[in-house]
C-alpha cells in the first residue's frame, strides 16, 4: 500500500497529544494527530487543574474559555478518616513564588474539546491504531491496524501507559503500585450547595477526594489498596460504589458528603489500577532517540496523589512544542548548519532534559504521598496526622508553583 509523508505525527489525542498539537499549530507547524478511538476519551471525567496547568493553558490560549466553565477552588481541607478531625487547612488562592495560586476542577471532555477545537480540520486522525514502527533511514515508518502505512520525520507518543512508541525507545512497562482508584462524577440539577473547597479524607486503608466542578456538578475520587477478594468489586460498577459507601460510612465521613456518592449514576463509576514508571527508568532511559520521543503519561504515568498527571502532560505538550517547533522552524543561531534532522534530535534531547528531573520529581513525591495519606498503619497515621499533615499540604502548592514558559 502507497504511504505519504507527514513532518509530525503524534499518536494519541489525549492532554499531551492535543497540546503539543496545539502548541505546534501556534508557531505555525502542521501536525497529524492519531487516535485509536473513534472519538476523543474523555475517561477520568475531571482532573484537577493547578496554577502550573493554567500557565501552559493560557500559552496555549483557552485558558480564559475554561475558567468561565469551572469554579476557582478557595481551601483545600484534609480530615483524618481515623481521628475524624481536620489535620490542615490550605488556601488555595495563596500567593507563590511566581504568583497567586489558581486551582479548578476542569471536565475533562470540555478541555479535549477545546483543544480539538482549536486544531486546524483534519489534524486528528480517528481509529488510527499504530501496529508497530520501523526504521527508514531520517524517517520512521508506521504500520497502522488498517493496513496502510504513513513515514514521518518527527514521531511523538503521547499514547498512555500502553504506549507502542515508549515500548520501541525500550522504556519499561509501568509498574502496578498495588492500589486502585474509583473516580464518579455527579450531578445536582438544582445545584449542590457546597462551598468551592477541595476536600479530603485520609486513613483507614483509603483516601478520598471530593471536588466542585461547577454550581451543579461535583467530581470525586476514591483511592485504596484492595485484598484478592476486593479486586473482583472493581469488575462491577454497582458493587464498587457500594464499597466505597460502606468505607465512607465506617469512617464516618458527614453525610452531605456521602451524597454525593450516592447519587453517582451507575455509568459514572469507574475503577482500575494505579500504575507508575520509576522515576530511575526516567534517568537511565531513553525519553527520547533520534527523531523520536514520548510525552504524557506515555513518558511519566504517576499515581494520582498530588493531582498532577493531567497538568505534567500540558507542562509537556507547551515544552514539546517550544523545542520541536524551533529545531522545525530553523533557528540559525540555535543550531548553526546542522541538517534538518540533527536539529530535530537536538529539539527532542533538549525537551527530553528539561522534563526529565521535573517528572522524576513529581512521580516520586506523589508515590510518597499517596503511601503515607492511604496508609492505616498506627505509627504512619500518628505522624501524618500530628506531625506531617502541613507540610504534606504545602507540598501541593509547592509542586504546582512552576512555569513551563512560553512557545
Amino acid at each position: 500500500m502507497e504511504s505519504r509523508t507527514e513532518d509530525v505525527v503524534i499518536v494519541g489525542a489525549g492532554l499531551a497529544g492535543l497540546s503539543t498539537a496545539l502548541g505546534l499549530h501556534r508557531k505555525g507547524i502542521k501536525c497529524l494527530v492519531l487516535e485509536s478511538s473513534d472519538t476523543l476519551r474523555a475517561s477520568g471525567f475531571a482532573f484537577t487543574t493547578w496554577t502550573n496547568a493554567w500557565r501552559a493553558l493560557d500559552v496555549l490560549g483557552i485558558g480564559d474559555s475554561l475558567r468561565h466553565h469551572h469554579l476557582r477552588l478557595q481551601r483545600g481541607i484534609v480530615t483524618s478518616a481515623s481521628s475524624e478531625a481536620p489535620t490542615s487547612s490550605l488556601k488555595l488562592t495563596a500567593k507563590g513564588k511566581l504568583g497567586k495560586h489558581e486551582i479548578r476542577c476542569v471536565r475533562r471532555n470540555l478541555l479535549l474539546e477545546t483543544l480539538g477545537k482549536e486544531l486546524p480540520q483534519g489534524t486528528i486522525k480517528y481509529s488510527s491504531k499504530v501496529d508497530s514502527i520501523e526504521d527508514a533511514g531520517d524517517l520512521k515508518l508506521l504500520h497502522l491496524a488498517d493496513g496502510s502505512i504513513l513515514k514521518t520525520k518527527v514521531l511523538v507518543g503521547c499514547d498512555g501507559v500502553n504506549s507502542v512508541v515508549a515500548r520501541w525507545l525500550g522504556l519499561k512497562k509501568p509498574s502496578f503500585s498495588g492500589r486502585s482508584a474509583t473516580r464518579g462524577f455527579t450531578i445536582f440539577p438544582n445545584g449542590h450547595g457546597f462551598k468551592p473547597d477541595f476536600v479530603q479524607y485520609f486513613g483507614h486503608g483509603f483516601r478520598s477526594g471530593f471536588l466542585p466542578c461547577d454550581e451543579k456538578s461535583i467530581y470525586w475520587f476514591f483511592t485504596w489498596t484492595p485484598t484478592p477478594e476486593e479486586k473482583e468489586v472493581e469488575e462491577n460498577a454497582n458493587r464498587m460504589k457500594q464499597f466505597v459507601l460502606s468505607k465512607l460510612r465506617m469512617a464516618n465521613v458527614p453525610k452531605e458528603v456521602i451524597q454525593v456518592v450516592e447519587n453517582s449514576e451507575m455509568g459514572t463509576v469507574v475503577s482500575s489500577p494505579l500504575r507508575f514508571r520509576s522515576p530511575f527508568d526516567l534517568i537511565w532511559g531513553n525519553i527520547s532517540k533520534g527523531n523520536v520521543c514520548v510525552a504524557g503519561d506515555a513518558l511519566h504515568p504517576m499515581t494520582p496523589d498530588l493531582g498532577q498527571g493531567g497538568c505534567s502532560a500540558l507542562e509537556d505538550g507547551v515544552v514539546l512544542a517550544r523545542c520541536l517547533g524551533d529545531a522545525l522552524l530553523d533557528n540559525y543561531h540555535s543550531h548553526g548548519t546542522k541538517g534538518e534532522y540533527e536539529r530535530i534530535e537536538d529539539g527532542l534531547n533538549k525537551f527530553a532534559d528539561l522534563r526529565r528531573w521535573r517528572s522524576f520529581e513529581i512521580i516520586a513525591t506523589a508515590f510518597l504521598l499517596g503511601s503515607i495519606q492511604q496508609s492505616g498503619a498506627a505509627v504512619i497515621t500518628f505522624l501524618r496526622d500530628n506531625i506531617l499533615s502541613k507540610a504534606m499540604a504545602s507540598r501541593y502548592l509547592k509542586v504546582a508553583d512552576f512555569d513551563c514558559g512560553e512557545l
